[in-house]
């Protein structure tokens, strides 16, 4: 008997200009860290709900994919699960050990807009 695995749909944040910044910070990305942050957002979708290492909760409906990258370092994509899909609201590279207060200022904001 197989087994069939759900996947939570994951879609970008998409601004009223129709730009998807989160798509655009990957595209600028080596391909090899993109990659690594695809294979960490797909085995979200596949886990979901998942938890450490792989995903931190931030608070209120917000969450952090974390991924260490081949260019030794580390990225975070922000996201937020609303009317059951994953929605990518920001994606960085970290610098400091604390997730910097303006990248969750941002990703709320553009929960905010999604979830209105």
């Amino acid at each position: 008997m197989a087994t069939t695995l759900q996947r939570t749909p994951f879609v970008f944040y998409r601004s009223s200009q129709g730009r998807e910044p989160v798509r655009e910070w990957l595209h600028g990305l080596p391909v090899g860290d993109r990659h690594v942050i695809g294979q960490d957002l797909m085995r979200t979708q596949f886990r979901w709900p998942v938890g450490m290492p792989l995903v931190r909760a931030m608070g209120e409906g917000l969450f952090e994919v974390r991924s260490t990258l081949p260019s030794q370092r580390i990225s975070r994509v922000l996201l937020c699960h609303f009317d059951g899909v994953l929605v990518g609201l920001h994606g960085f590279i970290k610098k400091t050990q604390s997730t910097p207060k303006s990248d969750i200022y941002l990703a709320r904001q553009r929960m905010k807009e999604v979830t209105r």
